[in-house]
């Protein structure tokens, strides 16, 4: 079962996926907020990351039949998604294969389309850690900067860190799992998946990760979309224009509904 931080009493359900390399507790600033609007907000951690089991199988159809279970345990019978990056992937993979438990979809920084491994810097650097018996958080800064230049990115994948003993730190992340699920984390959402609720695709502005020719292609699989641009923003857009990202998913999530 996959571990989850729930916030909030509801009555409407809100399902949060991280992204590569995050954790549910990435969102609990936005989780907060929604709590007081009355969501009860599932903060997923899925399997390899956070505290979440490990295990050795890791493709999108997995990802989804993780939440399939973790919605039958929780008795949701429908409930809004949200999901980032990679955990976009995941939503759209569960929405398209039970649409029935789907009232809307969020998607952030994400298309249906092919990506090509792009995080071998970054797996590198984990496995240098992973490898190295840390003490202290500026030992794994100092150690992950040869790998990792933008410091902004470091300390979120630092937040993997945990006290493993008083005196000793590891990684809360599957790191030999997940160096090898590169080309599974890239690939395309199969052409023959649809859902046809409404989808809301965001942007950060300064990302290149959605791209205007990639619209045709979101459509196709999703004819109920629109489509949002974060200003300010890069992949991370939640975290970096959490203000304006929070009024676009509100005002959405009202108009269909919440």
């Amino acid at each position: 079962m996959l571990y989850a931080n729930i916030l909030g009493e509801g009555p409407e359900e809100l399902l949060i996926l991280h992204g590569f390399l995050g954790m549910g507790d990435n969102w609990k600033t936005h989780a907060r907020q929604w709590a007081t609007m009355g969501y009860r907000v599932h903060l997923i951690d899925q399997r390899n990351h956070g505290r979440s089991f490990w295990d050795s199988t890791f493709d999108y159809p997995t990802l989804a039949e993780d939440l399939a279970t973790y919605v039958e345990h929780h008795k949701i019978s429908n409930a809004w998604l949200l999901g980032h990056s990679m955990g976009g992937k995941t939503a759209m993979y569960f929405s398209c294969l039970y649409p029935q438990k789907v009232k809307g979809l969020m998607v952030a920084d994400i298309g249906v389309k092919n990506y090509p491994p792009h995080h071998q810097a970054i797996l590198a650097g984990l496995e240098a850690l992973d490898r190295t018996l840390l003490t202290s958080r500026t030992e794994a800064d100092d150690i992950l900067q040869s790998y990792v230049e933008q410091a902004g990115i470091r300390q979120f994948l630092l937040k993997n860190l945990y006290r493993k003993t008083p005196d000793t730190l590891a990684l809360r992340v599957n790191v030999e799992v997940l160096k090898t699920a590169a080309a599974a984390i890239g690939e395309a959402l199969p052409a023959s998946f649809a859902y046809a609720g409404p989808v809301l695709f965001l942007k950060g502005a300064l990302s290149n990760y959605i791209l205007p020719d990639d619209h045709g292609q979101i459509l196709a699989h999703f004819p109920q979309s629109s489509f949002e641009t974060i200003a300010n923003s890069g992949h991370w857009l939640h975290a970096e224009n959490p203000t304006e990202f929070m009024q676009v998913v509100n005002q959405w999530m009202t108009s269909n509904g919440a």
